[in-house]
């Protein structure tokens, strides 16, 4: 089994930054990607961030590309989201996922709660 435990969400200003991290634990091997996604109240959840759990490759939607960054430190099997210039549109549950196919993802987390006021 795979755990994800995300950490970092917070109530924040518009302008501001916050990090989040997932930790992975339990069978870490064969990973392929890891991801982020969120979901805000009322609409679908939605594709954030991914990043190659080995190797070059991190791909990003256009709606945070620039703003945001996904890096990974595989010796603590964690992944971060760096978010900056936060928008209140930015407000959402952001959840970490992995996959060890590399197109579906097959362990989520438990999300976390982002708050982005104006």
């Amino acid at each position: 089994q795979v755990q994800l435990v995300e950490s970092g969400g917070g109530l924040v200003q518009a302008g501001d930054s916050l990090r989040l991290s997932c930790a992975a634990s339990g069978r870490t091997f064969s990973v392929i990607l890891m991801g982020w996604f969120r979901q805000a109240p009322g609409k679908e959840r939605e594709f954030v961030a991914s990043i190659r759990w080995t190797g070059d490759g991190t791909y990003y939607a256009d709606s945070v590309k620039g703003r945001f960054t996904i890096s990974r430190d595989n010796a603590k099997n964690t992944v971060y989201l760096q978010m900056n210039s936060l928008k209140p549109e930015d407000t959402a549950v952001y959840y970490c996922a992995q996959s060890r196919t590399g197109y579906e993802y097959d362990y989520w987390g438990q999300g976390t709660q982002v708050t982005v006021s104006s």
